[in-house]
């Protein structure tokens, strides 16, 4: 069982004894629900997070709420069903946006297309996005340092007191989506939809803006380990059904090494590959080119005569 599994059955477990002393009291729970990263990202090892989580459970149990992760559910189920009906439910959503993770950035924008109250966090090494930039972000030292939690802590807590009664009380209250009304558009005016297909759109729209924040990931993640590749070819856009005949060519030639290719971005790949030290670099480099109809990078043909030269 992980640090981060482990705090949150803890955090589980108060949750539950805190429900049954409410319905003891005849009184029901207000749940806070906390969107934020649980895995390694960015230096963030998941023992660091399971500490901010526990932090943020603090500021939510000072509010008078219950702090729960919108994937938690008392009844087994589908994850993402859940994780859609608790960040559409909960009275208020407190979401950390820091390292700009893209699961949490994906289920941001969903409480923010309901246009629920919610609560935007972030560490002090986290910059801010532009669509949401808008947005109040309150913010905690990434290092967690003891005397600025404390004062964030309190930030935090009075901040969900204040969100939560001020979208209770105010019927022209809004986080995000209404602050938009003011601009006359025709479409939005004159075409009625229905709240699902609306859902289902804006879905698919974060969807694509979740794969692009992937791929750009992918993109640096392929250039730092593929900076030193002797062959490095753009193939372009668009699909090459002729590339899985000419790839199978290509794994087994006898003078190439690590071969493979890389999804730069939507449709756009590019051929890498190693020339074993025996052979001669841009010899292989010119024949490689020949067969697949493209040059090398300029990087890739820079490195290759570098090579020549010392093995010369």
């Amino acid at each position: 069982m992980t640090v981060f599994e482990e705090s949150s059955i803890r955090i589980n477990t108060m949750l539950i004894i805190k429900r049954n002393l409410a319905m003891a009291e005849n009184a029901e729970p207000k749940v806070c629900g906390i969107v934020m990263p649980i895995s390694s990202i960015d230096g963030c090892a998941e023992a660091h997070w399971s500490e901010v989580l526990e932090i943020i459970n603090e500021a939510i149990d000072d509010a008078g709420f219950e702090g729960n992760l919108v994937s938690n559910a008392d009844e087994v189920g589908i994850i993402h069903k859940r994780i859609i009906q608790n960040l559409y439910d909960n009275p208020v959503v407190v979401c950390d946006v820091s390292c700009k993770n893209p699961n949490v950035m994906f289920e941001l924008g969903l409480r923010l297309a309901f246009d629920k109250p919610t609560i935007i966090i972030k560490d002090d090494e986290t910059s801010y996005s532009f669509d949401t930039s808008a947005i109040e972000h309150l913010e905690y030292p990434r290092d967690l340092r003891f005397s600025q939690i404390v004062e964030f802590k309190q930030k935090l807590s009075e901040k969900i007191k204040a969100t939560f009664k001020k979208a209770t009380t105010d019927q022209n209250y809004t986080t995000f989506l209404k602050h938009f009304g003011e601009f006359k558009v025709a479409k939005l005016e004159q075409r009625e939809v229905s709240g699902q297909e609306y859902i289902l759109e804006e879905l698919k729209s974060l969807r694509r803006s979740v794969q692009r924040m992937d791929r750009t990931r992918m993109s640096k993640s392929y250039f730092r380990e593929h900076l030193d590749r002797d062959i490095d070819i753009c193939l372009g856009h668009g699909d090459k059904p002729e590339l899985k005949e000419m790839m199978s060519m290509l794994i087994s030639h006898p003078a190439l090494r690590n071969v493979g290719i890389a999804e730069m971005d939507e449709d756009h790949h590019h051929f890498f590959a190693d020339v074993k030290p025996e052979f001669p670099v841009e010899i292989i480099q010119e024949e490689v080119e020949s067969l697949i109809g493209r040059n090398s990078s300029k990087m890739a043909r820079k490195r290759a005569i570098k090579r020549e030269a010392k093995n010369g």
